[in-house]
């Protein structure tokens, strides 16, 4: 991920200016590096250590998107809308 489509996710999902590391950030994040996985492992299918890697990410905002779920439910689900989480 280049830095200005990392800046311009920053920008979207964030609370504040100095906003960086809030939980809705760092699942953006994870969800854009996600999916460029994904898009890796389709044409690559026997790379066996990125698969690994996906599935720890996927293993990360799955923890992350439980406690933003404890934490504030309506954040919760103005997040997955945005990002096209669930169906």
């Amino acid at each position: 991920m280049d830095k200005e489509k990392k800046t311009g996710i920053v920008s979207q999902f964030r609370h504040s200016e100095k906003d960086t590391g809030s939980t809705e950030v760092q699942i953006a994040l994870l969800t854009e590096r996600i999916n460029q996985l994904t898009e890796h492992m389709a044409a690559n299918r026997h790379d066996y250590h990125t698969q690994r890697g996906l599935l720890k990410l996927v293993g990360k905002r799955r923890r992350l998107l439980d406690y933003l779920n404890r934490e504030d439910v309506e954040r919760y689900r103005s997040l997955i809308a945005k990002l096209g989480l669930r169906k």
